[in-house]
């Protein structure tokens, strides 16, 4: 599952460092990489800042990772600085680079765009300071203070007796069933968007909601937080504009592709999966 890497160490303001630091730097959601024998992962991210032409202010602290200070950075343009670097999403790393790589990345790339986009003031767009001791930007002119956007979303799978209740999303790739899944929305508990979106996308009601595990998912900047529910009542009835098939699973049944091993909705299922005998 996606993760914070053991031994990482989060820093806010810049901190002293020997040797070369790991940078991560972005271009709309891309992350710039070597190709080094095939690697995606540490040894892959760029040496060579100075040819990026990545101005200083644009360098932002992440933490210390096996001892080495990572940062991340964005940049406004798509050119390369050589055939030896390319941009990757990164879901394009999922198979090939190390969970916690990613996991790292992620958290670099959720820092980068909140440093793209609040350059100026959201209130009166006045250009924006870096704030110390907090990871803030704040405008001298009106005192707007611009922390990172984290979105909480809540992710559920329904159980009645031995089945549980996978849909296939409208936006997902063919034949893969997941976890319901959707945003809280302003005012909202996570329970009550459990309960609503359950609610609005297959027609069912739940309850005994007990919760799983939660996990940062960087597309773009997300707080999943799973759980299990109980099936009340109801019957299916999907949303069109969201779910394309939702159905029961038992033991007996096929099991249909399910999300790849890096998410939390793949250890969800796992965990509930119904059992033969």
């Amino acid at each position: 599952m996606l993760h914070t890497p053991a031994g990482f160490t989060p820093l806010i303001d810049p901190a002293p460092h020997g040797g070369a630091p790991l940078t991560f730097v972005f271009h709309k959601g891309k992350l710039l990489l070597r190709s080094v024998d095939g690697a995606a992962g540490v040894e892959a991210l760029p040496t060579d800042l100075a040819s990026l032409g990545i101005p200083v202010e644009r360098l932002h602290p992440v933490g210390i990772w096996q001892g080495r200070y990572c940062q991340a950075a964005w940049t406004d343009s798509e050119e390369l600085p050589d055939d030896a670097h390319a941009w990757h999403g990164l879901r394009t790393l999922f198979g090939t680079a190390d969970h916690g790589f990613i996991g790292l990345a992620g958290r670099a790339s959720q820092i980068a765009d909140w440093a793209r986009t609040h350059r100026y003031c959201g209130a009166c767009a006045t250009p924006m300071r870096r704030a110390t001791g907090e990871r803030a930007y704040q405008c001298e002119a009106c005192g707007h203070t611009a922390y990172p956007q984290i979105c909480p979303a809540m992710m559920v799978l329904i159980r009645d007796g031995d089945r549980v209740l996978l849909a296939k999303h409208t936006r997902s790739p063919p034949g893969l069933f997941t976890a319901l899944a959707g945003f809280v929305e302003a005012g909202e508990s996570i329970e009550e968007a459990v309960h609503r979106e359950v609610y609005e996308e297959v027609g069912l009601r739940v309850h005994q909601l007990r919760y799983f595990s939660s996990q940062s998912w960087p597309f773009p900047n997300s707080l999943m937080v799973a759980f299990t529910a109980e099936y009340l009542d109801g019957s299916i009835r999907v949303d069109p504009a969201e779910i394309e098939e939702a159905r029961w699973f038992g033991p007996g049944d096929d099991w249909p592709d399910t999300p790849h091993s890096i998410s939390i909705a793949s250890a969800l299922i796992a965990a509930n999966r119904p059992r033969q005998g």
